[in-house]
């Protein structure tokens, strides 16, 4: 039996990635920021299955001592503040942990361990303002908030210590991915819920800032099955993680009224004070490198995403949802089936 490491496993990816490492057969321990121990409203269904401990990204012993005891072969770190443009209201604590916690990692698994093989969840933020659209593995970083700066060095670290100690460390460069379990102050779920509740008489209209701004939105099921992946292969390397299509707050919204039999327009008001700046280039990604290589492709379309995060609203505002592993279990059925 494998052993793997979900760090941030209470969160949206990590408790998607330790249904699926628990679907392979892995014995998984989650790793959860100091006072988090009991946020696990997304591992109701499965708390019974991992092992759960507290360590802080800031104290090197406390990783060494876990490494140590656990004895992983595999890593993901999962973990970080994940509201880009408020990160300038923690700059220096997501310096601390975003991109000096993963130097910590990887020192730690040079101590312990050389052979265990470490995945780090980078992002779309390095790229700030791109000079070219779409953006692969080849394109140049500029990231314009401490979010992105922060997982730049933590990419930059990944790298050279693949190079220059040989440790099987490779980064995703993930763009927006969603699912029912997207924080409720993202957009998207912002849309679905404010959708469900207007539907069911909980809510008069729906406050959005650009219609317009556009993204490159994907299924986090999906992609957490893609970032496994990565760690399965002979050799080790970076990957673009995105649909390659992008679409507006508008579509979404549109879609997701029309799921409901609702006219979006007459509900959503726009907010001059939520518009931020337009974007002079489109991020979107380009990941024909990982469909290249690894015959990967986003498998869920946005249509199916906006239905699938409006169901699940629904039902939890009704109080008829399904446990929080079924949506996983349903993803991971359909993937064998299509393998």
């Amino acid at each position: 039996m494998k052993k793997a490491i979900v760090i941030g496993i209470n969160g949206q990816d990590g408790s998607y990635m330790a249904e699926w490492l628990l679907s392979e057969r892995y014995q998984v321990l989650g790793w959860v920021r100091p006072g988090r121990l009991n946020a696990v409203e997304n591992l109701l269904s499965i708390q019974d299955l991992i092992s759960l401990q507290e360590i802080d990204l800031t104290e090197s012993e406390e990783i060494i001592h876990s490494l140590e005891k656990f004895q992983p072969d595999e890593i993901y770190n999962l973990a970080s503040p994940s509201r880009p443009h408020e990160s300038w209201q923690y700059a220096v604590n997501i310096g601390d942990v975003t991109a000096a916690g993963v130097t910590r990692i990887l020192e730690a698994i040079l101590q312990v361990n050389p052979l265990i093989k470490y995945y780090q969840a980078s992002s779309s933020e390095m790229f700030g303002s791109p000079t070219e659209s779409p953006q692969n593995e080849k394109t140049a970083f500029a990231p314009r908030n401490p979010y992105g700066v922060a997982k730049l060095y933590a990419h930059w670290m990944v790298q050279n210590y693949r190079h220059y100690h040989h440790l099987f460390a490779v980064s995703g460069i993930l763009f927006n991915h969603e699912s029912p379990r997207r924080g409720k102050d993202f957009v998207t779920r912002k849309i679905a819920r404010g959708a469900a509740k207007i539907k069911l008489g909980l809510s008069n209209d729906l406050v959005l800032g650009d219609l317009d701004a556009r993204r490159d939105w994907g299924y986090a099921p999906d992609y957490v099955h893609f970032m496994w992946l990565m760690l399965q292969q002979d050799q080790p390397t970076n990957y673009v993680i995105g649909t390659g299509k992008t679409n507006s707050v508008r579509d979404f919204c549109e879609e997701a009224f029309s799921y409901l039999d609702l006219d979006y327009r007459d509900y959503v008001v726009q907010d001059p004070l939520l518009v931020r700046p337009k974007e002079t280039i489109q991020l979107v990604a380009d990941p024909s490198k990982a469909c290249r290589l690894l015959g990967w492709e986003a498998k869920t379309n946005f249509k199916e995403i906006v239905q699938i995060m409006v169901s699940a609203e629904m039902n939890d505002l009704q109080g008829t949802h399904n446990p929080p592993q079924q949506e996983m279990n349903n993803f991971i059925i359909n993937r064998r089936n299509l393998s």
